[in-house]
C-alpha cells in the first residue's frame, strides 16, 4: 500500500514523501495514529493543501522536544531491583519501569518514547535513548541495583557486578600482612 506520510517516521521517510509499506503496517499502525494517508487523489491534494500546517506544527513540536532534551538529557534514575550475587536480576527492567521513574523525577515521558532493543538484566548502569520526537533523541542513565546504597556506589564508579567473598578477602588481608612483615623483617636485618 502506498502512503503520504503526514510526519517523519523513522527508517521510512519524511514529511510529504510517498512510501509503499506494508498493508498491515498501515492499517494498525500508520493510519490509525494519524502518521500517514492513503496515496489517492484526493488525499495527496488534500495534503498539498495541508502541508504548511503540518510542517509549522512539526517545527513547533521538535522545537518543544528539544527544550525537554536539553533538561532531560543526562539524567540518572536510579532502579532498585532484586538481583543474585552475580548481578544477574530476577526479572527485567522494562520501558514502563523507566518511564515511571523518569516521570518520577518529574519529566513526562512516555513508555513508547523509550529505545530499549532489549530488556536490561543486569545490575549496572545503563544508557538508555529516548525519542522525545522523530527528530530529537537524548541518552539518560538508568542506575540498577539491589539497594539505595548500591546504587550510590555504582554511581560513584564501583562496579557491583564481581562477586566478593568475605573470606577471599581475610585471606587477601592476611596475606599482604605477612608479605609486609617478612619485607620488614628482611630491611632489618640488612
Amino acid at each position: 500500500m502506498e502512503v503520504i506520510l503526514l510526519e517523519r517516521v523513522a527508517k521510512l521517510g519524511q514529511i510529504g514523501e510517498i512510501v509503499r509499506v506494508k498493508d498491515g503496517f498501515a492499517r494498525n499502525f500508520l493510519l490509525p495514529a494519524g502518521k500517514a494517508l492513503r496515496a489517492t487523489k484526493e488525499n495527496k491534494t488534500r495534503f498539498e493543501s495541508m502541508k504548511a500546517q503540518l510542517e509549522a506544527r512539526n517545527l513547533e513540536l521538535k522545537s518543544e522536544a528539544t527544550k525537554v532534551g536539553e533538561k532531560l538529557a543526562g539524567t540518572i534514575v536510579a532502579l532498585v531491583r532484586q538481583a543474585g550475587e552475580t548481578g544477574q536480576l530476577y526479572g527485567s527492567v522494562s520501558t514502563r519501569d523507566i518511564a515511571e521513574a523518569l516521570t518520577a523525577a518529574g519529566f513526562s515521558v512516555a513508555r513508547n518514547q523509550i529505545v530499549l532493543n532489549h530488556p536490561i538484566k543486569t545490575i549496572g548502569v545503563h544508557d538508555v535513548p529516548v525519542s522525545l520526537h522523530p527528530e530529537v533523541e537524548v541518552t539518560v542513565r538508568a542506575n540498577v541495583a539491589r539497594s539505595a546504597e548500591e546504587a550510590e556506589r555504582q554511581a560513584r564508579g564501583e562496579d557491583l557486578t564481581v562477586a566478593r567473598d568475605e573470606d577471599d578477602e581475610e585471606v587477601f588481608e592476611e596475606a599482604a600482612e605477612e608479605i609486609e612483615a617478612e619485607t620488614d623483617a628482611e630491611a632489618e636485618q640488612a
